[in-house]
């Protein structure tokens, strides 16, 4: 099964391009960035300790790349109510870390906060496939598999 999820694709003024998913944690709504260069998912420790005081944030002994730095403190959480779209993401822990930077240059420009970067690990599980013309992302369920694999069978 393929679900369709509609993407916002915001101007960096000059600077390129990101597009925005709009998911719920928590059961709450939520921005995230969909980062094809991001190995990992990564939520900003800030936003997710106050969406759930309970969470268990666990340091890790990683240092995480790519931001600008190799230097930034990392964390661990184990997520397991994330929902993009229609589709309900299997848990799976995802990179915790101070993403205030990110919103800071956001806010700047006019755009949303964002909870984080939905990366590589959720994109390649979900045999994502992003269309920047019709402003969609399509995520690949293992029901459909299941459903096509049962049909040869009989």
């Amino acid at each position: 099964m393929t679900i369709s999820v509609p993407l916002r694709i915001i101007d960096l003024h000059g600077d390129g391009f990101h597009p925005l998913v709009d998911v719920v944690l928590f059961a709450q709504p939520f921005t995230m960035v969909l980062d094809t260069g991001a190995s990992k998912t990564a939520l900003d420790r800030t936003i997710l300790a106050e969406a759930n005081k309970q969470m268990n944030i666990m340091a890790s002994d990683k240092l995480s790349t790519g931001l600008g730095t190799n230097t930034m403190e990392s964390f661990t959480a184990s997520v397991s109510d994330l929902h993009i779209g229609e589709l309900a993401v299997a848990e799976f822990e995802v990179a915790v870390l101070d993403l205030s930077t990110i919103n800071v240059a956001y806010s700047h420009m006019g755009h949303p906060q964002v909870l984080g970067v939905l990366g590589g690990d959720i994109l390649t599980k979900y045999k994502a496939v992003i269309d920047y013309g019709k402003e969609i992302l399509k995520l690949k369920t293992r029901r459909s598999r299941l459903r096509g694999a049962m049909k040869v069978v009989k």
